[in-house]
């Protein structure tokens, strides 16, 4: 028995239970809503030739505001959602490749991450073979040798942070996982050990033994700004205690485990994109804004030089010590004043975490802050109805100078 053997009879053997269904349909809503929101991002354009899965998985994750599974810290439905609506399948379908991807990352553990991978493509790929096999119908064989077959496109690198080369690459592994399930539907074959293989070689434990359920263990986090996850605790943290600065400041000391802030890559930024990935913006942005919205993350809003001022006060005290998820221990920031006073804030779980999971009023106000309408549209949505939104906001085109030779 190897790995990509028991994940597939995991996977076609998967009966969901009330939770595991309630879990589908807020990641169906959540992931078409922040794929709406970015229907005028300069990416919409060039992802325009892309096919869908790839297309739809690009512009859902672009802005940066879909859902994160801490444990493993990838973003499962931004990769299972797309490849379910573009090979026409349901609910039980996502949750067999969301499944398998929580699996899957589990096995790769946070070394595969702290290394540099994104593991939201590395592990992404197989899962979305899975995800497209289910909804094809694929028996539990040629469900292990789509994963096989998709072993090639399993890969993504930390360094494509801040640039469209990070929506870009989860895309991709949307994209490979479909066709990888096309190919097995037609007869392609492959070795599953190539999986077991593949998981040693990126640093991964490949095993027999995982839960059986739930369908994604320990759920997943709902975002409540536009950013890295790794910036949604010091934002919320710095929200409770902003009215409290009053003044200049001299300085800011956020104390975290150095592990929880691996993804923020950029400690200057001068972009939007890049500022979703900067401690020091998060600070800036929680300060300086009523809400961090979209529009805090626009190269103008980073550029501001109130935010680049404040931004030169921010010190990281990163605390050693071994991490296992983005939400180990607690943030804690002490901003100091010009009159010689301190302000401090401490925070462990951010709203939206799955301990803190968000209240039927605030997913409203998220979807609504995604576009006019947004909630109206997502009202009742059904996967078939998902995928013809999807075509509308984001359909192919074939005249594109990426098809030119």
């Amino acid at each position: 028995m190897t790995a990509a053997r028991a994940l597939a009879r995991w996977a076609h053997d998967h009966r969901a239970d009330p939770d595991d269904r309630a879990l589908a349909d807020r990641a169906l809503a959540d992931t078409v809503a922040v794929a709406l929101a970015a229907r005028d991002h300069p990416l919409h354009p060039i992802a325009a030739p892309l096919p869908d899965a790839a297309r739809w998985a690009a512009m859902a994750h672009v802005l940066d505001f879909d859902d994160l599974h801490i444990g493993t810290t990838t973003h499962i439905s931004v990769v299972t959602v797309p490849a379910v609506l573009a090979a026409g399948g349901d609910a039980r379908a996502y949750l067999a490749g969301a499944g398998v991807l929580a699996r899957l990352g589990a096995m790769l553990g946070w070394g595969h991450y702290a290394a540099g991978w994104h593991a939201t493509c590395t592990a992404g790929a197989p899962a979305a073979a899975v995800a497209a096999g289910v909804a094809l119908g694929l028996d539990p064989d040629r469900l292990a040798t789509a994963m096989a077959l998709a072993v090639p496109a399993a890969g993504g690198v930390q360094e494509a942070f801040g640039t469209h080369s990070k929506s870009l690459q989860v895309g991709f592994a949307a994209d490979a996982g479909v066709r990888a399930a096309r190919l097995a539907r037609a007869g392609a074959t492959a070795d599953p050990r190539a999986l077991d293989a593949w998981l040693e070689r990126v640093g991964g434990a490949p095993t027999t033994d995982f839960p059986a359920a739930p369908a994604v263990p320990g759920g997943l986090a709902i975002k409540m700004y536009p950013c890295c996850y790794a910036m949604q605790r010091p934002i919320a943290a710095l929200r409770e205690v902003r009215d409290r600065v009053h003044g200049d400041l001299t300085g800011v000391t956020v104390t975290t485990p150095a592990g929880t802030v691996h993804p923020l890559i950029h400690d200057r930024p001068t972009t939007g994109l890049e500022g979703k990935f900067s401690m020091p913006y998060a600070v800036a942005t929680a300060l300086l804004d009523d809400y961090p919205g979209f529009d805090s993350f626009t190269d103008e809003a980073v550029g501001r030089p109130a935010a680049q001022k404040l931004m030169a006060q921010v010190t990281v005290d990163r605390r050693p010590g071994e991490t296992t998820t983005l939400l180990d221990g607690e943030v804690a920031l002490r901003l100091d004043l010009t009159d010689g006073t301190a302000v401090h804030a401490e925070l462990a779980l951010p709203p939206g975490s799955p301990q803190c999971p968000p209240t039927t009023g605030e997913l409203r106000e998220k979807f609504a802050a995604c576009g006019p309408g947004v909630p109206d549209l997502l009202a009742g949505l059904t996967w078939e109805r998902a995928a013809d939104l999807m075509r509308t906001a984001f359909p192919a085109a074939t005249d594109s100078p990426v098809q030119e030779s």
